[in-house]
């Protein structure tokens, strides 16, 4: 079973169905057999780098609402946040564009380290307060995570350097008709959309094994053959 999670590293809901997807899977007898690959969205490509306004400030313009509003309804999905154990500290949080870190996780997939940077990118930014928007940053998160700094750096520092594949990703999801964040196909065939509660996790990957995985082969426990008709033909074979 494969499932492609497509989301945005400072998406709110994207970490928490994530979280919820993970807690499904642990509970999933199949899970083993199961592979997960995020693909990359930018809720807002066009959304500038870190200027030092509050997630708050940046929420109340784009809304057209007050200030407190905007901490209440952030508010609300930290509540949300807490029930899969996730801390959010909206306060320190930094608003930035997150091409290059998607472009960062493209680099670390190539690796095989795609699932640790996008936890550690997901957790910079909504718990730890860090500005993934900044390249050193980027390059010091995926060195936690194995890859070498230096390295990195001179990826991040071309910004043609995995953009087509974050691209392709994008223009995956157009054709999807993606229209928000987190979105989840499963075997190219269904789809949940949002951070659904975890009940709706576990029915789906349950469904889905139900209707896609392979059927059992029988272990034929016979001791005699010639005993059954087949092909239009019951005659019993004389013995010698």
């Amino acid at each position: 079973m494969k499932i492609e999670v497509w989301s945005d590293y400072v998406c709110p809901f994207c970490y928490i169905g994530k979280r919820r997807l993970e807690l499904a899977l642990e509970q999933f007898p199949h899970k083993d057999e199961v592979e997960v690959e995020f693909k990359a969205f930018e809720l807002d490509p066009n959304s500038p780098p870190y200027k030092g306004e509050s997630i708050h400030d940046v929420l109340a313009k784009k809304y057209r609402m007050s200030v407190e509003q905007a901490k209440q309804a952030n508010q609300n999905v930290g509540q949300q946040a807490a029930t899969v154990g996730l801390s959010y500290q909206f306060d320190e949080m930094k608003p930035t564009n997150t091409f290059d870190a998607h472009r960062l996780a493209k680099f670390a997939e190539t690796k095989g380290k795609a699932a640790e940077v996008s936890e550690k990118l997901l957790q910079a930014y909504f718990t730890e307060g860090k500005n993934i928007g900044d390249l050193d940053t980027l390059a010091d998160l995926a060195e936690t995570s194995g890859l070498d700094r230096k390295e990195v750096l001179n990826v991040l520092q071309d910004k043609t350097v995995f953009a087509n594949e974050v691209r392709a990703d994008e223009a995956v999801a157009q054709q999807y008709q993606i229209g928000g964040v987190p979105y989840f196909v499963i075997n190219s065939k269904y789809a949940i959309s949002g951070a659904q509660p975890l009940e709706t996790f576990k029915g789906a990957l349950q469904k889905v094994w139900e209707e896609e995985a392979p059927k059992p082969v029988f272990q034929d426990l016979s001791t005699e053959q010639d005993v059954s008709c087949a092909d239009g033909n019951c005659l019993i074979p004389e013995k010698e």
